[in-house]
């Protein structure tokens, strides 16, 4: 055993070193070290032995679906997020579906959800029937709340709530206004875990919140992995009967449901993750006021945080008019980008039935022309950091 922990450390040391090594490019007479917008693998690494310690556990217990590792987890991330219950999921897509499903939102219902969203929000909508109602963003990227009521009409009969980037949306006006209008209000907060309004985590304000582990995510697994969590002891039932085929008894089937199970091995790797989810969090809230602090570009707008409101940065986004020549300038200096979102669903072909056309949504529209997410990642260092606002404040 002392042996293979020597070896097992040595194997460590030998691929954290690999991993950290720097890359550099030549081009011409110029010399740039290789900066990618996203690092999962050093995510990894951090945490090792604990990750491949847990995969062996579930791996040797001889139970992959719906075990110990799922139910530790589920009353795990409850606790976390602050809220009663919580139900594992196969993806953040399924949770956005199957959270309608559950609440009887349908053909002929209108959900009004903002424009600037990643379009799987949308299809959470969609998939059900329903139609979408989109609202324009506000200065935070989130939804603009000022503009909510104008479109409730008596087909309205929910709001979902992106919590975009991972900055919490302003959730006391959203709640009032639900309150009001008698909506029910679900929460898609796939790039927020751990992102709070006054104290309260996203995902505990409204019926349902919805949450992707996509590996790219803040609290990420090592594939699709999603949840949900709720206050309401008949959601979290009737979630967990729709996951597993719409039964609560094996071959006894209430309604049709899905094969949408978290498996085993994806919950012991969260539990992992969840159990350093706070220093993550902090790591990604210092990289991101390193770059608030220091890029000086008047041609490069910074990303703002609400008052009462938290980010855990699951992006840092900035906005410049000539966005696609700042791109192609950090590209040819080898800084990876990645634009959060190019295309806004309403002009997407996968939705050209709802009629939109260029023009519609002006705001939503200018900041898919504009935006930029920068590389941020658990375990980038100061020298890379240091060089992409080097980069940007020389453009």
């Amino acid at each position: 055993m002392f042996q293979v922990a020597i070896r097992g450390q040595i194997l460590y040391t030998g691929l954290w070193k690999i991993l950290m090594k720097k890359e550099y490019v030549e081009k011409g007479d110029n010399r740039y070290m290789r900066i990618m917008p996203n690092r999962m693998d050093r995510g990894f690494m951090k945490y090792q032995e604990e990750f491949e310690a847990k995969a062996l556990e579930v791996l040797r217990s001889g139970w992959y679906i719906l075990g110990k590792e799922v139910e530790a987890f589920e009353q795990e991330f409850a606790a976390y997020t602050g809220a009663k219950y919580s139900v594992g999921l196969a993806s953040g897509l399924d949770a956005l579906w199957l959270a309608f499903r559950v609440l009887g939102i349908g053909e002929g219902d209108e959900v009004l959800v903002q424009g600037n969203t990643y379009i799987a929000s949308v299809m959470g909508i969609t998939i059900n029937g329903a139609t979408p109602v989109f609202i324009e963003p506000d200065e935070y990227f989130n939804i603009d709340v000022e503009k909510l009521e104008e479109k409730i009409t008596e087909k309205t009969k929910a709001i979902l709530v992106v919590h975009l980037y991972g900055q919490a949306s302003r959730m006391d006006e959203i709640v009032r206004i639900c309150r009001k209008h008698n909506l029910r209000l679900v929460e898609d907060c796939a790039q927020s875990h751990g992102a709070c309004f006054d104290g309260q985590m996203t995902g505990t304000f409204g019926d349902i919140g919805c949450f992707s582990f996509y590996p790219s995510k803040n609290l990420g697994a090592f594939g699709d992995a999603g949840a949900i969590v709720t206050n309401d002891a008949k959601i979290a039932a009737d979630m967990k009967m729709y996951r597993n085929y719409g039964s609560e008894k094996r071959y006894y089937n209430k309604v049709v449901g899905a094969n949408s199970r978290l498996d085993e091995i994806q919950a012991g790797l969260l539990r992992v993750r969840l159990s350093h989810l706070q220093e993550l969090t902090e790591e990604r809230v210092r990289l991101a006021e390193n770059y608030s602090l220091g890029i000086k570009n008047d041609r490069i707008k910074l990303p703002k945080v609400r008052e009462h409101a938290t980010s855990v940065w699951h992006q840092y986004v900035i906005q410049c008019e000539d966005r696609d020549r700042l791109a192609d300038y950090l590209n040819q200096r080898e800084i990876g980008t990645i634009i959060h979102y190019p295309i806004p669903p309403h002009l997407s072909e996968a939705y050209a039935c709802l009629g939109y056309r260029k023009g519609s949504f002006p705001v939503t529209e200018h900041d898919a022309d504009t935006v930029l997410s920068i590389p941020m990642y658990n375990g980038m260092t100061d020298e890379e950091q240091q060089t992409v606002i080097d980069s940007l404040n020389a453009f």
